[in-house]
């Protein structure tokens, strides 16, 4: 009796001691600074607080019952576009009108060992997003102009696998899976998905970010492919992260892929600038630095650029944390984003305002995007659509980030879905895909006039090539101060 008595004190001990422990271990840390704070082109940034374990924290999902919907910005109404989807992620519209989208998810052993694989898989499942991929392409069509998707054709193909990003050209369509850019045949109005796809280059697969996103160049020419890191911050050696965290162009012509941009820890929306005609992005910025850090962000690409990952971020601050020696002179290139969307919110989708949207006059000039939201935050951050407003130059305003839709969080955190993409319908209306919820929210300023077309600045051409033998002289000027004397 006496032993068993002992044996039943050690247990609840043992038990005591692990429930401390657990206690503890998802108590993490809370964010000091506001949201707003970690917004805008200068965001505050918080001291790094490194974390062995990451601070826990995402909304359970519980869905939209008949009826619900998000909460739209004064002067914008908010109804479903379509409903009961298997995970509806980016969204593709067509010259005829149809929508394209992609029910995805991630391929299966993305994420990492260890703790912290078990932790996130754990609560990836709990949001809704550990669930095998329906690998599938849905055409949703408003037959009858109403607003609503009132015909769905899904399309399968064994050459699926993780689609995220979509884009036609030229007869065919291009589609981003996590391990290779394929496409095949295709007309707008066409509802199947049929043979064996043509592989156009192949991308490192898998790792905590698999979706792959596509984008055209304004003149066709040239295709633009996303892919995310494979960890972090490296931590499983810089060897699993060849090819990542990076931009790639592909020449259609030349039929040949170069590295257009790096540093990108996990780049998702794309969309060109319609006054600059710049490729900007969303990204994702790393984790376990405590909740006020680090703010993902909103950027222009130029070709060649570095955004620091995975030793730097934001331009100047580097992260002692990554076992890699930094390049050389890495400070003297790295570029510092053009606005902060928040920390953790995980941004995804991206789209530029442009002539012929419905969205009125407050939404004219910028860039909507859906901000997914946080699994490692407290307070959490995100689960929301923001507008970013952009001057007459295409450059993003000082102003903090404008609510479109929100709604989507509880009081008691749980969630009824998750902004995940954000396009433009053919009659200038916003789709919002709502990938947890299964939703497409479709968003309007009722009475609206189709928005004005946007001017784009007119290009600076270059001076003409000197003629072959062509001597320069080169004088000083004369009432310059330094060919005066100094006394």
């Amino acid at each position: 009796m006496f032993t068993l008595r002992k044996a039943l004190t050690g247990l609840i001990v043992v038990v005591v001691v692990l429930g401390l422990a657990a206690a503890w271990l998802l108590r993490g840390d809370s964010a000091q600074l506001s949201l707003e704070k970690t917004t805008g082109p200068k965001p505050e940034l918080a001291e790094a607080a490194p974390q062995w374990f990451p601070t826990i924290g995402i909304a359970k999902p519980v869905g939209w019952a008949s009826g619900e919907k998000p909460v739209a910005a004064e002067g914008l109404v908010v109804t479903r576009f379509a409903d009961k989807l298997d995970h509806p992620r980016t969204l593709t519209v067509l010259p005829n009108g149809d929508v394209l989208a992609a029910e995805t998810n991630g391929p299966a052993q993305r994420g990492p060992g260890g703790l912290t694989g078990l932790v996130m898989s754990y609560l990836m499942s709990s949001a809704g997003a550990g669930e095998a991929s329906p690998n599938k392409i849905v055409v949703l069509r408003d037959s009858n102009g109403d607003g609503v998707a009132d015909q769905r054709f899904e399309m399968s193909n064994p050459g699926l696998d993780s689609p995220f990003g979509m884009v036609l050209r030229e007869g065919r369509l291009y589609v981003g899976n996590h391990n290779a850019v394929v496409s095949w045949p295709f007309t707008p109005g066409q509802t199947t998905l049929a043979g064996k796809p043509e592989k156009l280059m192949d991308l490192p697969g898998g790792g905590n970010h698999w979706a792959r996103n596509l984008t055209v160049s304004p003149d066709g020419k040239l295709l633009y492919v996303t892919v995310g890191s494979a960890s972090n911050i490296g931590e499983r050696g810089l060897d699993e992260e060849k090819g990542r965290a990076a931009i790639y162009e592909y020449d259609f012509d030349r039929k040949s892929s170069r590295r257009y941009a790096e540093g990108l820890r996990n780049p998702n929306g794309l969309d060109w600038n319609p006054r600059s005609g710049e490729l900007w992005t969303t990204v994702n910025e790393r984790d376990m630095l405590g909740s006020d850090l680090v703010p993902d962000y909103l950027t222009n690409v130029p070709l060649g650029a570095q955004y620091g990952w995975p030793w730097v971020y934001w331009k100047k601050n580097i992260d002692w944390r990554v076992n890699d020696p930094m390049p050389r002179d890495m400070f003297s290139y790295v570029r510092k984003p053009e606005y902060g969307l928040g920390s953790h919110v995980a941004a995804l989708g991206l789209a530029f305002a442009r002539g012929g949207n419905l969205m009125g006059e407050r939404f004219a000039s910028g860039a909507f995007v859906a901000r997914h939201g946080s699994w490692n935050r407290k307070p959490l951050s995100g689960y929301d659509v923001v507008f970013i407003s952009f001057d007459s130059n295409g450059n993003a305003l000082p102003k903090a980030p404008v609510p479109v839709l929100t709604g989507f969080l509880n009081k008691d955190d749980t969630a009824h879905g998750r902004p995940t993409w954000v396009a433009f319908a053919k009659d200038g209306a916003l789709l919002v895909s709502d990938d947890t919820g299964g939703v497409i929210w479709r968003v309007v300023a009722p009475g609206a006039k189709p928005a004005a077309e946007i001017t784009p600045i007119p290009a600076t051409p270059m001076p003409p090539a000197p003629k072959p033998g062509t001597k320069f002289i080169v004088k000083p000027a004369t009432d310059s101060d330094l060919t005066k004397s100094q006394n």
